[in-house]
């Protein structure tokens, strides 16, 4: 399906990505909604409608996954929250396997993600994912989040790969679209990004359903 042995750089997304979103679409959807009805002493219904609206108009900013924005916005301890419920967090079927097969064949494994620094200590303590990545970088590190071409720009001042020999792995359609319009030479839509929802990648790029599929590709 895709070239490895002809790839160098190899970019990962984390959440939908390597980790099943389950944990993020609980905590958002749930948990949140939960805490926030009982702070406002409002049904758990209107708190769904009322945060909903506050997610929407920060979506695809750096406020999207700012955890101290939020924090702040909602009157929660949201880091707390996180660490609450961080037993969810789990890696997705044969991203272990698939890491390990990078570091054996000496590719430069690079995570980028939407997701605060603070999240991502939390998450990579959880799965000890870390240890596999030369480098793992936060949108909020370079400014931009992965939708806007500028991150891209700064990506590349930071780890200097070159376009036509990297692979990059996503679960969003537009952050995919993002990473085409700069020129990366292979794309990965990965589906199934949470193991409790059912998706249909209509987005045009070849799909990727398990990490297992690439194990036979090096």
């Amino acid at each position: 399906m895709i070239p490895l042995k002809d790839i160098k750089y190899v970019l990962l997304d984390m959440d939908g990505t390597l980790l099943d979103k389950y944990f993020d679409d609980y905590f958002w959807e749930h948990l949140v909604p939960e805490r926030y009805a009982e702070k406002h002493n409002i049904s758990f219904g209107r708190a769904k409608e009322e945060l909903l609206t506050k997610y929407k108009a920060h979506e695809g900013t750096l406020n999207w996954t700012d955890i101290d924005f939020w924090s702040t916005e909602l009157g929660l301890d949201i880091p707390a929250l996180k660490e609450q419920i961080k037993h969810l967090i789990d890696v997705h079927p044969h991203v272990i396997e698939f890491l390990a097969a990078l570091r054996k064949h000496r590719k430069k494994v690079y995570m980028v993600t939407n997701a605060h620094y603070k999240v991502l200590d939390i998450k990579l303590k959880k799965t000890e994912i870390g240890k596999y990545f030369d480098k793992c970088i936060t949108s909020n590190e370079l400014g931009y989040p992965k939708e806007r071409i500028e991150f891209w720009e700064k990506l590349e001042k930071v780890i200097h790969f070159e376009k036509d020999k990297t692979l990059f792995i996503d679960d969003l359609a537009e952050i995919l679209k993002s990473a085409q319009t700069y020129g990366i030479g292979y794309l990965l839509h990965k589906t199934r990004a949470s193991s409790k929802k059912s998706d249909t990648p209509h987005c045009g790029f070849t799909v990727l359903r398990d990490f297992g599929e690439l194990l036979d590709s090096f």
